[in-house]
């Protein structure tokens, strides 16, 4: 896969898969910013080189006897190895169904009505602009 770089607003030039309608309710698919900001770090276990560990081995690192983190982030603020596309245009996780614990648990803005505040975080780090209050109830609301 090729990839250039532009600070820290990459972009791989493989396009994001499956970005499309789910775009509106799901802000993760034209973002990506955690997967650029945050150090994701997990327990050694979740790699599939470990009996039952499901993580891609080939895209972690060990960074203690007992963490690895997803090859990208471990010194934080670089993103992500298993992201594709564009940040804050169209991406995708390309192990989604692999992807680590703190992955699987960070909440997206939005998710159950509620605002992250590190995605903005995260989103201003990069840049990008602010998400919108998903409390917020305009003429576009469902």
């Amino acid at each position: 896969m090729s990839s250039s770089t532009t600070g820290s607003t990459s972009c791989n030039a493989d396009d994001a898969a499956g970005a499309g309608p789910a775009e509106a309710s799901n802000p993760c698919l034209t973002c990506g910013a955690c997967c650029a900001r945050f150090r994701v770090s997990f327990y050694w276990s979740e790699a599939d080189d470990a009996p039952g560990g499901w993580v891609p081995s080939g895209l972690t690192v060990r960074i203690s006897p007992h963490l690895r983190a997803m090859r990208g982030t471990e010194a934080g603020q670089r993103r992500c190895e298993a992201l594709e596309g564009c940040l804050g245009e169209r991406v995708a996780c390309r192990i989604y169904l692999q992807r680590p614990s703190p992955c699987r648990d960070f909440p997206w803005h939005g998710e159950h009505g509620r605002a992250n505040p590190r995605c903005n975080a995260a989103r201003e780090g990069l840049g990008l602009p602010p998400l919108p209050d998903p409390a917020w109830e305009g003429p576009l609301a469902a």
